[in-house]
């Protein structure tokens, strides 16, 4: 797989903007899935809107794994998603620390 995914794509006259993804999990295009989520981007965030498996199973921390080396590929800040537990839901963000600026490195000194 190539280092990094370009959101955006010229032809011509026209630039083409990645905004909403369709992921699966399935092992070859065209088979049936087990798993489903849509993503939005907006700016360097990127916002996991549904998360659906089949037999309601939670995702696995290789599929979250999946889903952070995805947003890290596309240059992506921030990851936010709702995890539901219990019936509750709990809204989450996640950092991708390869895209962070570096911070400044403050030292005190005498």
């Amino acid at each position: 797989m190539r280092a990094g995914i370009s959101r955006f794509t010229q032809i011509g006259e026209w630039i083409f903007e990645v905004k909403m993804v369709r992921a699966l999990r399935v092992s070859e295009y065209g088979q049936p899935y087990s798993g489903v989520a849509t993503i939005s981007i907006n700016g360097d965030n990127v916002y996991i809107d549904t998360q659906l498996t089949r037999n309601n199973e939670e995702l696995s921390r290789e599929d979250c794994m999946a889903f952070y080396e995805f947003c890290r590929q596309l240059e992506m800040k921030q990851i936010h998603y709702d995890r539901v537990k219990q019936g509750m839901r709990w809204p989450r963000v996640v950092d991708v620390e390869e895209n962070q600026s570096p911070r400044p490195r403050i030292q005190l000194v005498k």
